[in-house]
């Protein structure tokens, strides 16, 4: 499918813009199954969407939350996802959604991938899913290079799978692609013109595991890019 792409004159315009989406799109799923789930990137570019999010008026004790990946960190660490989306998405009325946790104590993540895979199988599909992409072309932990990218990209591959890239300086856990094309609703957020021209780069034709965001781009239901300088 040809993703749709929106363009912003600002970037708060596209947070308060995909904010909006989102929350209807959970409202739908909720009056549909009286549940949701949504999973959502880390990192700083999502924070000002996250926060917007955060105060749409929502029944979040109904919405089951997780990220699309995570740096195999404690909370307490500045490099944890987690931290910022409590600090970001789960304020005020947010705080009632359900977080389904991508870290639990261990020395390496396949001590408690089992546990953590468990958790995120019980509440798929997802409903909406927000991703991220970095200039590499890599989208949640889906790295170019990546040790376990083959496995991740394959059509079956578990939900989740540890991951260890060139210049990421902890290992991660990722959702996979099957779980991420299977959401019923798909987002790209990207800003500035290195992405921009990453994301053209990814929209020409080539092998995927060059540019892993390429298995959301041609996702059955079309991906929803929404970009700002």
């Amino acid at each position: 499918m040809i993703p749709v792409i929106l363009h912003y004159g600002a970037r708060d315009e596209l947070a308060e813009d995909l904010a909006e989406i989102v929350a209807r799109e959970l409202s739908e799923a909720l009056a549909a199954t009286g549940k949701a789930t949504l999973a959502v990137p880390g990192g700083t570019t999502p924070g000002a969407f996250l926060r917007a999010l955060a105060a749409r008026p929502l029944d979040w004790s109904r919405v089951t939350v997780m990220l699309t990946d995570e740096r195999f960190v404690p909370e307490t660490s500045d490099r944890s996802n987690t931290r910022l989306i409590r600090e970001t998405l789960l304020q005020g009325a947010a705080a009632a959604a359900t977080l389904v946790p991508f870290y639990a104590p261990a020395e390496r993540p396949e001590q408690v991938l089992d546990t953590l895979s468990g958790a995120v199988t019980a509440v798929l599909p997802l409903d909406v899913c927000v991703l991220g992409m970095g200039e590499d072309m890599h989208t949640a932990s889906l790295f170019p290079g990546a040790d376990l990218l083959d496995q991740a990209l394959s059509p079956t591959a578990p939900p989740l799978l540890p991951m260890r890239a060139p210049g990421a300086p902890e290992p991660r856990i990722t959702l996979t692609a099957p779980v991420l094309r299977a959401a019923r609703s798909l987002h790209l957020l990207i800003t500035g013109a290195g992405k921009q021209l990453a994301l053209e780069k990814a929209l020409a034709e080539g092998p995927v595991v060059e540019a892993p965001v390429r298995c959301v781009l041609t996702a059955p239901e079309p991906i929803t890019v929404h970009y700002a300088d």
